[in-house]
């Protein structure tokens, strides 16, 4: 006899609904970021491990209670910071249904229903982005995991040309590879890079230019043991390498072109956007997040690989009790995780909410917006240094000072929300707009924070 009647469940879940319907009709009112006295309230949940049982109903509330005011309000229309989306309402009620069903989606055998449907995910994904039919999707944690993943295929496969199984031989006394990528490339691409043995000294990096772009004219030869990796959305600037012609370049010398694109890959779905990633079927892998753009909600990361066999050979986990031979899809043979939630079905949900024709209208809009603020931030008064890409800028004013006193001023202003970054030596603000609840007008809702941030550097 199970310990918990159905009832009991349906009690939580009750609660848990009401909490959650409460939150939602606040977000919309919620400082962008929790006030002093809401993060001080946190050390209520620093207690000794209790002794006893407690109802979980009362868990729900103390959660509710205490949590959701400490919460950032990245899903709501004021929050601009780290390229956070919100969450579509199919993908928050297929989370629901995920996290109920409580399903392991490794393995078929393990969950039919997450396999099945993370396939079908697949096939829509590879199409959108235009990678060829067959070619394998696997969903991970962040980009940083994606990146990983899509870097062990790639190592794995490009050592393997040169006759050298890493499976059984191992990487010590492999024969090397080479590292191709941007003098600006992501944090997370060194980590995983990092992650994997290579080090700085290793690589090769392009220069870029004034927008952060790889210059295509400044890469070295390449070759068939090279990973060349390119950058679509710079994550200061916004900008994108130029993908046609990188890839065309990696193509032709028999290299492994990798595209990181957390944000700016769904470029790819708008019409009036898509020229920011043309080339992007021909490359070998490429990664992007659903919980940014797309708004699936944390956490759900895409990584899309050409050669279906190279990821495989080199994730696929075996043993006597694991149907590996299976006609069905096993989720784990695409990413380095053997258990995890069925974040599939939630992609799928997100994906079916809205449709080819409503995705590219949320892309647009997203975009839309992103150039009515910078253009209201420029009448305001801010330096704008470089043209809006896809869903990001930075601003900045005269001297640096300035800059790191108005920031500071929106950020404890409880209005808005945004980062601080450094752009060819000079600080600055940088803006993402990637939640589904940015408008026009929560927009405005932010200007009179902005005007008040240039103010106080000069009261």
């Amino acid at each position: 006899m199970s310990r918990y009647k159905a009832s009991e469940y349906r009690k939580v879940l009750d609660k848990a609904k009401v909490c959650s319907e409460e939150y939602l009709d606040g977000l919309s009112q919620m400082p962008a970021y929790p006030d002093s006295k809401a993060v001080e309230a946190l050390s209520i949940f620093d207690e000794p491990m209790p002794a006893s049982s407690s109802k979980p109903e009362e868990v729900i509330e103390l959660l509710s209670k205490y949590g959701a005011p400490a919460t950032c309000a990245s899903s709501g229309g004021r929050g601009f910071g780290f390229v956070q989306g919100g969450i579509l309402p199919a993908a928050l009620g297929a989370s629901w249904l995920v996290d109920t069903w409580n399903q392991n989606a490794g393995f078929y055998d393990m969950s039919p229903v997450s396999a099945a449907i993370e396939g079908v995910a697949e096939k829509w994904v590879t199409r959108l982005f235009g990678f060829p039919d067959g070619s394998a999707m696997g969903l991970v944690t962040g980009s940083a995991t994606g990146l990983l993943t899509c870097f062990i295929a790639a190592r794995n496969e490009l050592i393997s040309r040169q006759g050298w199984d890493v499976r059984k031989q191992g990487f010590k006394k492999a024969p090397p590879i080479r590292i191709v990528l941007s003098a600006e490339a992501h944090s997370t691409v060194m980590n995983a890079l990092y992650h994997l043995g290579f080090g700085t000294d290793e690589m090769e990096f392009v220069p870029v230019d004034h927008y952060g772009r790889m210059i295509p004219s400044k890469v070295p030869a390449l070759d068939n043991r090279t990973l060349l990796i390119l950058q679509a959305g710079h994550i200061v600037g916004g900008s994108y390498d130029p993908i046609d012609e990188l890839t065309d370049m990696g193509r032709a010398a028999g290299a492994w072109v990798h595209v990181d694109g957390a944000f700016g890959l769904w470029a790819a779905v708008s019409d009036k956007q898509k020229h920011f990633v043309k080339g992007l079927g021909k490359a070998d892998s490429c990664n992007m997040d659903a919980h940014k753009t797309l708004n699936s909600g944390y956490d759900n990361s895409i990584i899309l690989c050409r050669d279906r066999s190279a990821l495989e050979s080199s994730l696929a986990l075996g043993g006597s009790y694991v149907s590996s031979t299976t006609p069905n899809r096993n989720n784990n043979n695409y990413t380095p995780e053997m258990s995890r939630r069925a974040r599939g079905i939630i992609l799928w949900a997100a994906l079916k909410e809205l449709g080819r024709d409503g995705l590219e209208k949320l892309i647009d809009n997203m975009c839309r917006c992103t150039e009515y603020f910078a253009e209201r931030l420029e009448e305001i008064g801010y330096e704008k240094p470089n043209p809006v890409f896809f869903n990001q800028f930075f601003i900045k004013l005269p001297t640096d000072e300035e800059t790191k006193k108005a920031l500071a001023h929106l950020q404890s202003s409880g209005i808005t929300w945004m980062g601080g970054a450094t752009w060819k030596g000079s600080h600055v603000i940088r803006i993402s707009v990637s939640s589904i609840s940015i408008t026009k007008d929560s927009i405005d809702e932010c200007l009179p924070a902005f005007r008040e941030a240039i103010w106080y550097n000069h009261r």
